[in-house]
C-alpha cells in the first residue's frame, strides 16, 4: 500500500503548468532584448510561488515549480549539457500547433560531448522548498531521450567516435545531476521518458528501422543504460518514471499500446513507480498492467490536458476499476496524462480548465482511496 508520506502520491500530476500569459509575452521582450534577465527571473519568482500556491490550493501533497523557467522540459536540460539540440523539426523547434493530430518526431543535434558541470535543477528544488511546504517534485528528461530522436548517426555525425562513450558520458552526466539533487535536499525526481511508450507504434517502428535501429534491441539498451543511471541515484531519492506519446500543444508524436514493450518496462527496469498516458484510446488497454509487480505503483494518466472537455468523475472511477482487473487497487494512483504545458506556449485550455482537471484528480483520489 501506498505511504502517503512520500511519492508517489494518489494524486498526482506530471509537471508542467500553463505558464502566465504576462510571463510570456516578459519573456518574449527579454528575447527581443527589451528587458533584463533581473527583470525576467523577479516575474518568474512570482509566477512560481502563485504555482506552488495554487497546487496546494486544490489539495495536492506534492508541488513543482510548473517548470515557468523552461522553455520546454527537455530542451532546458539537455543544452546546459553541451551544444545539444533536442527538438529539432527541419532546422526549426518543433511546432506545437497541430493540436489533436500528430506532428512530427523531433530529432537531436549532438555537437559536442555531453557534460555535467554545474547543477542544473538545484536551484528549481531550493526555490520549490523556500516557497511551500509541499514535498517539491523535480522533473528531467530521460537518459535515453537524447539517443532515441537522432540514434547511432546523430551521436556520431559531429562529437563522438564511439556511442559508447556517448552512454559513458550520459550515465556519468545523469548521476552528478541525481547526487546533486539528493545534496540539496531533494528525494521525489521524475525522469520523462518518451521513448519506451512510443515503442509499440508501427510507424515508429519503421521510422527507427529505416534509420538503421532494431527497435526491440533498443528496448533492452535503454533499459540497461536507464538501470545504470539509477544505480548511480543515491539511497532513499524515490525516482519515478513518465512516460509518453508526445505533448505539444495538444498535439502528438505517436500512437499504441504498451504491449511491446510492458514485460521489459515493468520487470526488467528498476523503476518502482510509472506514470502511464491513457488518457485516449490510442494508448491500448489496461491489459498489460497484469505485468506490473506488486511491489511496484502505476500512476494512470486518465485525466487528459490536451482537450478542454472536462472528464465525467464516475466515468474516471469506472476506468480505475477496469485498471483493478489487471492490477491491485493498493497498486493504483491518479494524474493528467501528461503536462500542461510541456512547451511553454501551452496547450489549448485555460487556466480555469486546468484547475478543474486537477480538482478532479484530487477528488478522484479521494473518493477512491480516502485521501490525495
Amino acid at each position: 500500500m501506498l505511504s502517503q508520506t512520500k511519492p508517489p502520491f494518489r494524486a498526482e500530476h506530471i509537471g508542467s503548468l500553463l505558464r502566465p500569459k504576462s510571463l510570456l509575452d516578459l519573456r518574449a521582450k527579454f528575447t527581443r532584448g527589451e528587458t533584463d534577465q533581473a527583470t525576467l527571473t523577479k516575474a518568474e519568482d512570482q509566477a512560481i510561488k502563485d504555482a506552488l500556491a495554487f497546487q496546494e490550493r486544490v489539495g495536492l501533497k506534492f508541488a513543482t515549480d510548473g517548470e515557468f523557467r523552461r522553455r520546454s522540459y527537455h530542451s532546458f536540460f539537455y543544452r546546459q549539457l553541451g551544444d545539444i539540440t533536442i527538438d529539432t523539426v527541419g532546422g526549426a523547434e518543433a511546432p506545437g500547433d497541430a493540436a489533436g493530430h500528430r506532428v512530427a518526431q523531433p530529432v537531436a543535434s549532438i555537437k559536442s560531448r555531453v557534460r555535467w558541470n554545474h547543477p542544473i535543477n538545484v536551484p528549481d528544488r531550493k526555490f520549490i522548498a523556500a516557497n511551500t511546504k509541499l514535498v517539491p517534485k523535480i522533473t528531467i528528461p530521460g537518459p535515453c531521450a537524447l539517443h532515441f530522436r537522432g540514434g547511432d548517426k546523430a551521436v556520431l555525425a559531429h562529437a563522438y567516435k564511439d556511442v559508447e562513450q556517448f552512454w559513458e558520458d550520459t550515465i556519468e552526466a545523469f548521476g552528478q545531476e541525481l547526487n546533486a539533487l539528493a545534496e540539496a535536499g531533494c528525494r521525489y525526481v521524475q525522469i520523462d521518458e518518451t521513448a519506451f511508450a512510443k515503442f509499440g507504434d508501427p510507424d515508429v517502428q519503421a521510422q527507427l528501422k529505416a534509420r538503421g535501429d532494431d527497435w526491440s534491441a533498443l528496448i533492452d539498451k535503454y533499459v540497461a543504460i536507464t538501470n545504470r543511471v539509477l544505480k548511480e541515484a543515491p539511497a532513499g531519492m524515490q525516482i519515478g518514471m513518465h512516460l509518453c506519446r508526445g505533448n505539444r500543444g495538444g498535439s502528438w508524436h505517436s500512437e499504441g499500446s504498451y504491449d511491446d514493450v510492458a514485460e521489459r518496462l515493468f520487470n526488467a527496469l528498476n523503476i518502482p513507480f510509472y506514470f502511464l498516458e491513457y488518457d485516449t484510446p490510442r494508448a491500448g488497454t489496461f491489459t498489460p498492467l497484469r505485468l506490473v509487480p506488486r511491489h511496484k505503483t502505476v500512476v494512470l494518466g486518465i485525466v487528459s490536458t490536451k482537450t478542454p472537455t472536462m472528464e465525467n468523475k464516475d466515468e474516471m472511477k469506472k476506468r480505475v476499476e477496469d485498471a483493478t482487473r489487471f492490477l491491485d487497487l493498493d497498486c493504483l494512483a491518479v494524474s493528467p496524462q501528461c503536462g500542461f504545458a510541456s512547451l511553454d506556449t501551452g496547450n489549448p485550455i485555460t487556466p480555469e480548465i486546468q484547475e478543474q482537471k486537477l480538482r478532479l484528480v484530487v477528488e478522484l483520489a479521494r473518493d477512491i482511496w480516502g485521501e490525495a
